[in-house]
């Protein structure tokens, strides 16, 4: 188990700890003579024997990361013969109870093997090492003080390995936190790139149905300039001037689309960029660009308009852009009438695009109209627009001829989150949509 210390606030490795405290326990030993009145316990004076039991007593420690149960036995051996030899006061005799650096090197150690080793090991420190220590420190001791002296060893032992344990459960508990918190972090990042990647794939959805659009007006403006060229050479350099426009737009909105799929954005860290979408305030630019195919379109706008979320304002000019496409290839040279009707009470708009259908002469001259792949895709994506807001669809043939596309959006509250509750319906007889 990973286990550094913490000095302003870095982390320490547990070998320099280790050291540290051998050190430490080493000065606080050798020290120990000088501490002792001389009226004190009867004791004999350090000698070569005394430096070596000393250092076997406290230096271990600095290999306890290594060796804990072999660092530990050495240094309760050697705690013992110092006892034993009558270096170090006894735990407990005459003069009371005497815990020294010598016996508090000993619980260190202790308490680092209940940190860092294996269950076996520390089962066999608290069922084993520290029975038998108490009972060495109960013969060691003068008649009369045996009993205290292994209380006195056992409690001390026990707490610190009762506190290495504890220790070790808390160490556990955090590096689980903090596994716990990484995992989420790593969650939190794969949710984001995937977010990222339904929003650059939402985008180049919406692209899509730009140059699409873009496409079809298009091949009709090039229709168009094609059968007026003869009679009205001024309306076909229109329309090709329009058709070079349009083409233009497209080229644009191609490399808006290959600039959203490119995806070592991401992995540079800059984050895409979403292009601009179209609002109501651009249906009149959408209106003229119609108008140029030579279809004649009548736009109102009636109500007092509100502030609308960017979805609501992309879903009303999708459903006008579709409505008015689909015009222009099936119905060809007509009357369209687009109108925006906001209504106050209750919020709504109503989205209303109608023509007054092709003519009998204009009916025999057009071609048949050729659907593109996924006839009706345009139709279904109105459908999932205006469903998205809450709001209604209806669309077909008109009673006295032509065909009529009309949306109702619910409005929403003020508190800016719209109604997503509604179910769109549509009327039984379509027409077939690119």
């Amino acid at each position: 188990m990973r286990e550094p210390g913490s000095l302003a606030g870095r982390q320490v490795p547990a070998a320099v700890t280790d050291v540290t405290l051998a050190v430490l326990t080493a000065a606080a030993c050798l020290a120990l003579p000088a501490a002792i009145p001389p009226d004190g316990a009867d004791l004999r004076d350090p000698d070569r024997w005394w430096f070596v039991l000393v250092a076997l007593s406290t230096l271990p420690l600095a290999l306890h990361r290594r060796l804990p149960l072999a660092a530990l036995l050495v240094m309760a051996v050697a705690s013992g013969t110092l006892q034993h030899l009558s270096y170090i006061p006894r735990l407990a005799g005459p003069d009371g109870t005497s815990i020294g650096p010598t016996y508090l090197a000993v619980a260190t150690a202790v308490f680092l093997t209940a940190v860092r080793g294996t269950p076996r090991v520390t089962t066999f420190v608290a069922a084993v090492f520290i029975p038998l220590s108490a009972l060495t420190e109960a013969f060691l001791a003068p008649a009369g003080h045996r009993l205290a002296a292994l209380l006195t060893d056992a409690v001390l032992l026990l707490a610190a390995w009762a506190l290495g344990r504890l220790t070790r459960a808390r160490t556990a508990v955090r590096d689980e936190a903090m596994q716990r918190a990484a995992a989420l972090e790593r969650e939190q990042a794969a949710n984001a790139r995937a977010a990222v990647m339904e929003e650059r794939a939402r985008i180049a959805r919406e692209l899509h149905d730009i140059v699409a659009h873009n496409v079809s007006l298009m091949v009709v403006q090039t229709i168009a300039a094609d059968r007026v060229q003869d009679r009205s050479p001024d309306k076909a350099h229109e329309l090709h001037a329009a058709v070079e426009q349009t083409g233009r737009d497209t080229v644009t909105e191609l490399r808006r689309l290959l600039g959203v799929l490119r995806t070592d954005e991401e992995a540079a860290g800059t984050p895409s960029k979403e292009p601009p979408q179209p609002t109501v305030d651009a249906l009149p630019s959408l209106v003229d660009a119609v108008r140029a195919t030579g279809l004649d379109v009548d736009y109102e706008v009636s109500g007092h308009p509100v502030p609308l979320p960017a979805g609501y304002h992309l879903t009303v000019y999708r459903v006008v852009q579709e409505a008015l496409t689909n015009t222009v290839k099936h119905a060809g040279a007509t009357r369209t009438r687009v109108r925006l009707l906001w209504e106050e009470a209750p919020g709504r708009l109503h989205v209303r695009v109608c023509d007054d259908g092709p003519g009998d002469a204009a009916r025999a001259a057009a071609p048949a109209p050729v659907p593109a792949d996924g006839a009706g895709h345009g139709l279904l994506g109105m459908r999932e627009r205006i469903a998205a807001t809450g709001g209604t669809l209806h669309t077909g043939p008109r009673p006295g001829g032509g065909y009529c596309v009309h949306a109702v959006l619910e409005l929403p509250e003020d508190d800016g989150i719209a109604n997503n509750g509604g179910t769109a319906h549509h009327a039984a007889h379509q027409r077939p949509a690119g």
